[in-house]
């Protein structure tokens, strides 16, 4: 499945809700962020705590337009974390950050308005 990073795409196809509970998408709490030189396109390497159930997980993340380590240490954002891991470079990416196309295509971290516990599922 390719997506596209556009925020004018139009909407995918339908789906059932057992399609939609496949995809284990989980809060957790950036705990390590540091610049992924190596990779073809300019990204982050994560490290994101998901909580006592699932534990700490590695995302490569291409959202160095808007973020920094630094300001990404102690937020909460949202993950795919039931996709096999992928390999980028020498950097083995557990989980899928999500995030949405901003105007130019850059992706802003999705997150809720509130603090939740680490590990809490989106339903």
């Amino acid at each position: 499945m390719h997506v596209r990073h556009d925020p004018q795409a139009p909407e995918s196809e339908k789906i059932d809700f057992d399609a939609f509970l496949a995809v284990d998408i989980r809060l957790g709490t950036v705990v390590s962020a540091e610049p992924f030189p190596e990779a073809r396109k300019p990204a982050l390497k994560l490290v994101i705590d998901f909580g006592p159930v699932i534990g700490a997980k590695r995302s490569s993340a291409q959202i160095t337009e808007h973020y920094t380590p630094d300001a990404l240490l102690g937020r909460q954002v949202a993950a795919v974390v039931n996709f096999p891991p992928r390999q980028i470079g020498k950097f083995l990416s557990e989980v899928l950050t999500l995030g949405f196309a901003d105007e130019g295509g850059a992706v802003v971290l999705f997150r809720p308005d509130r603090p939740v516990p680490d590990g809490s599922r989106l339903f």
